[in-house]
């Protein structure tokens, strides 16, 4: 059974802190978190429009703040969730020897959508599409727990 997961993306203050709140609110049971793969936004809230965003569609992410994934991730979480290719490849190149915790896309939990990957709306400003897109792959990952 998956107890714990942890969200990825790049800076830690759009996708996967969205990712995160809009799974912790489907799956309570199941403990989250959400790092980036680079360091700029550490202890950072997530980015003020996508607050806005998730609030109005009655997501909180205002306790959240950003850090920075880590190769001591892979045995704290059960499953390592990754917004896109490069994350993915970025999370892997941490991984311990040995290890073998599962990292996946987020698009694996939305087949249907049509997406390999969760557009960054730091850079398209579509925060509304980032979150449907989210709010899918979400209930798709939850349907497997």
């Amino acid at each position: 059974m998956t107890s714990a997961i942890l969200f990825v993306c790049l800076g830690n203050i759009c996708r996967s802190p969205a990712a995160e709140g809009v799974f912790r609110a489907l799956a309570p049971q199941v403990a989250t978190d959400s790092a980036g793969t680079g360091g700029w936004h550490v202890g950072e809230p997530p980015y003020g429009p996508m607050q806005t965003a998730a609030c109005a569609r009655g997501i909180d992410l205002s306790d959240l703040r950003a850090r920075q994934f880590r190769a001591d991730d892979f045995t704290r979480f059960d499953l390592v969730i990754a917004m896109d290719a490069q994350n993915l490849r970025d999370i892997e190149a941490l991984r311990p020897t040995g290890n073998t915790t599962p990292v996946r896309l987020m698009t694996d939990f939305a087949p249907d959508a049509g997406m390999d990957h969760v557009p960054d709306p730091y850079y398209t400003r579509d925060f509304d599409g980032t979150l449907d897109l989210i709010e899918t792959a979400a209930r798709g990952l939850a349907a497997t727990l």
